[in-house]
């Protein structure tokens, strides 16, 4: 059983209007826990439950953390979930409407994880946010959906936390040989650390994070992210928390679908005219969703930053 659902892809006449070619969104917004972490996370669930595991652990307060909760509820197995002081009531909230035990702790994800690890034992499986091959795995199906939905994409357009998402549309591209289609990978300006990476030579812990669009607030990217920009055409594009949010609200009102701001810094690439996809047939944007932040949080934001 699949916890992740195959989701939409449309064309996208506003996206496509905007940049003079064909814009194709995959709806991840639809994932059953909100967001595209439900492929990884339901994947990663299942291989450690056939290994045995009797207790999931998580340390994100997020979209990762909700994945967790979902697929431990569907296999009938406990959760448990420590996430940091910042965290959101609204994710709070939705992780105990899952029925995940929280606990809240540190002042960073960094301090939640240490403690999430510390409660590890042998039963246990312990859930990294974005670090973990066999995530990477199961975020490659949307590439596999988009394919047999008869879409070969020649760019590709998302948003760039950790790089969990930027390694498992790498890892679709590839095995459907797509070898050469590049991938554009946005970040807000507070949260850039794939672009600090590509700037530093190799990942860099950035001092802080800031900003909006929190489910990007990794302050160091992956390994695997800056692996691949070494060998794959990945082209780190940043824009700024008004122009993500501003994003959002164009997206809500195209297409009657609410994502939180750091799915909306991947939509602000066409929305605030960041890229160029003139030499472009096929683009694919990914609509990575979110669930932590309600109509009425993302109107507060855009008060805020006029």
């Amino acid at each position: 059983m699949a916890f992740s659902i195959h989701t939409p892809l449309i064309e996208s006449l506003p996206l496509s209007n905007i940049c003079g070619t064909r814009v194709f969104a995959k709806i991840d917004a639809l994932q059953p826990s909100g967001s595209f972490k439900m492929r990884g996370i339901g994947f990663a669930a299942q291989n450690y439950a056939t290994q045995g595991a009797k207790r999931f652990i998580s340390s994100s307060g997020g979209n990762a953390g909700l994945a967790v909760a979902y697929a431990g509820r569907a296999l009938g197995l406990p959760v448990l979930v420590v996430v940091p002081e910042t965290t959101p009531k609204r994710a709070i909230e939705l992780l105990e409407h899952e029925k995940a035990d929280v606990i809240v702790h540190g002042s960073s994800w960094i301090e939640a994880h240490a403690l999430a690890q510390s409660k590890r034992t042998e039963i246990d499986a312990c859930f990294h946010p974005f670090d973990d091959p066999l995530l990477w795995a199961g975020h490659a199906s949307m590439i596999d959906e988009v394919v047999a939905d008869g879409m070969r994409p020649d760019a590709v357009i998302l948003s760039v936390g950790g790089g969990g998402l930027l390694a498992g549309v790498h890892h679709g591209l590839m095995r459907n040989g797509l070898t050469t289609t590049p991938i554009f990978a946005l970040e807000t300006h507070g949260m850039a650390s794939f672009h600090a990476a590509l700037k530093a030579g190799g990942p860099v812990t950035l001092d802080a994070v800031s900003g909006v669009a929190t489910s990007l607030g990794a302050k160091q990217v992956c390994q695997q992210a800056y692996d691949i920009s070494q060998t794959h055409d990945i082209r780190s594009v940043l824009v700024s928390d008004k122009e993500a949010v501003d994003a959002c609200f164009s997206f809500l009102t195209d297409h009657r679908i609410l994502v939180e701001p750091a799915c909306g810094a991947a939509l602000a690439a066409i929305y605030a005219g960041k890229i160029d996809l003139c030499d472009f047939d096929n683009a694919l944007m990914i609509a990575c969703g979110g669930s932590t932040t309600p109509i009425e949080t993302l109107t507060q934001y855009r008060d805020t930053l006029k």
